[in-house]
């Protein structure tokens, strides 16, 4: 049998801190909206892989005329959203085990919808490495000052030893899968920190400085002049 790759795409969230009305993996970016990008990288990677596109309910129509207005014709599937990612990368878990023979899945890859400018050598870098390592997370090394505390007391920290965590991050199914068996706990910031709680360790990668998550007004303007480099 095929053993089939995945690719899930978290796109459900509310884009609140951008101060529009609109979640911000549906702003325009070069005249197309940001997901329509991110999906695009991925279909650029040379690993094959299904594409599940995981978004709120009451945007799914809305995406649909998207990609009927932008001529969009990626293949990719879409499956509703939870109440918190976590609950949405369940979502798009459980619509893997439903639908696929659980022989055929293989490796299942999380990427954020915001971060529209990520390199296909690294979506193939993630998974050449989680085939070694059963886990594969992008992160890039500190380049600031880092202090742990509050405002009252704090400690500094080596910064060489500090990663910023980014996305894709890749997973052997079977370890993804326990994985999402377990409670949500408020602890889970990602997918590697709800692996890592059941006792798996997390393989870090080197990611990129241009791989940045579509947060705030001024990133949209980053994120272009980014992608005017993008081989």
């Amino acid at each position: 049998m095929e053993i089939k790759n995945f690719v899930l795409i978290a796109a459900g969230g509310t884009g609140s801190r951008m101060g529009k009305q609109l979640p911000k993996q549906f702003l325009l970016l070069d005249g197309k909206p940001v997901l329509m990008h991110t999906l695009s990288q991925f279909n650029k990677a040379k690993t094959p892989a299904e594409l599940i596109v995981i978004l709120s309910d009451e945007m799914k129509e809305y995406w649909k005329s998207l990609c009927v207005t932008h001529n969009f014709s990626i293949p990719h599937k879409v499956v509703s959203s939870g109440n918190s990612r976590f609950q949405s990368i369940k979502n798009g878990l459980d619509f893997i085990a439903k639908t696929y023979p659980w022989d055929s899945i293989g490796l299942i890859s999380v990427h954020d919808g915001a971060r529209p400018i990520i390199e296909p050598q690294l979506i193939d870098q993630s998974f050449h490495a989680c085939k070694e390592y059963g886990t594969a997370v992008c992160a890039t090394q500190s380049t600031n000052s880092i202090r742990i505390g509050n405002h009252n007391a704090s400690n500094a920290v080596d910064r060489d030893e500090v990663w910023i965590i980014q996305t894709p991050q890749v997973f052997r199914s079977e370890i993804l899968f326990k994985a999402y068996s377990q409670e949500e706990d408020p602890l889970f910031t990602d997918d590697s920190s709800v692996v890592e709680k059941m006792g798996n360790t997390i393989y870090l990668i080197e990611g990129d400085n241009k791989n940045i998550k579509i947060t705030y007004k001024e990133d949209l303007a980053i994120a272009q002049l980014y992608l005017n480099n993008l081989t």
